[in-house]
């Protein structure tokens, strides 16, 4: 006899019933008037300890304001990670430049953005172009330049 599996899932769906969650309302004291939305994502964020992540992301939404116009044209925070900020700056010229201002970056960015725990600023220039070609290399090799001279 064959095994008709449709069927077999057929009938566990008819017979299959969810499991219902225990959801525990927390009562509010007035209930006659609704609690503004800012407060309850307040309370919600508090509750969550989300503070330090949300400051962080309003660092790279208002980069341009907190560094400036001219500085944020040449330059983009990519990370944070363990209170290290890598910014990749678009040449290698700014890329100096903005290491011989990273103490005084460090300060605008500690004091315009409250809740971001930033103590290293790491830049990095912008990404060099690759050698390696083809599928075959070889190590050692200058590769497209061991010809030249």
């Amino acid at each position: 006899m064959k095994r008709d599996i449709a069927q077999e899932l057929f009938k566990s769906f008819k017979t299959y019933t969810p499991k219902r969650k225990v959801v525990i309302e927390e009562e509010r004291s007035d209930s006659s008037s609704p609690e503004p939305l800012k407060n309850i994502l307040n309370e919600l964020s508090n509750k969550e300890q989300w503070q330090q992540g949300l400051a962080e992301g309003n660092l790279f939404v208002e980069w341009a304001s907190i560094v400036g116009s001219e500085v944020a044209e040449h330059c983009e925070p990519i990370t944070i990670l363990d209170g290290r900020l890598t910014i990749r700056a678009r040449s290698s010229s700014w890329a100096t430049q903005l290491r011989l201002l990273s103490p005084d970056l460090l300060k605008r960015i500690n004091t315009s953005a409250p809740g971001v725990l930033i103590e290293e600023l790491v830049v990095i220039g912008p990404q060099a172009p690759s050698w390696k070609r083809g599928l075959r290399t070889i190590r050692g090799a200058r590769g497209p330049r061991d010809t030249y001279g």
